[in-house]
């Protein structure tokens, strides 16, 4: 009984224990992509060629979180940020 209980709890918790959603870009020059991890506004981003994804990252709209990282890795063909992807549209005015 006490084992059912238990599974119970950590059923109920598990999305508690859930990842968060992830950042991700994909540069359009993968020849500026960092060669290690590098750290924006508290996100942690990681390239392999011209697709980079980041975890943590401060609370902000995915479009400033976007122009701060085409600052440092230059121009995106996608981003993400937390779960948010930008409409073409955003892509072009982040690009800009």
């Amino acid at each position: 009984m006490r084992a059912l209980l238990i599974a119970a709890a950590l059923f109920v918790a598990a999305p508690a224990f859930a990842q968060p959603p992830v950042s991700s870009a994909v540069l359009t020059d993968a020849a500026r992509a960092p060669a290690g991890r590098t750290i924006i506004d508290g996100a942690t981003w990681r390239c392999d060629g011209g697709a980079c994804t980041a975890t943590g990252g401060a609370n902000q709209p995915a479009a400033r979180a976007c122009r701060r990282v085409v600052a440092r890795f230059g121009a995106v063909s996608a981003f993400a940020y937390k779960g948010v992807a930008l409409t073409a549209a955003e892509l072009a005015t982040c690009n800009a």
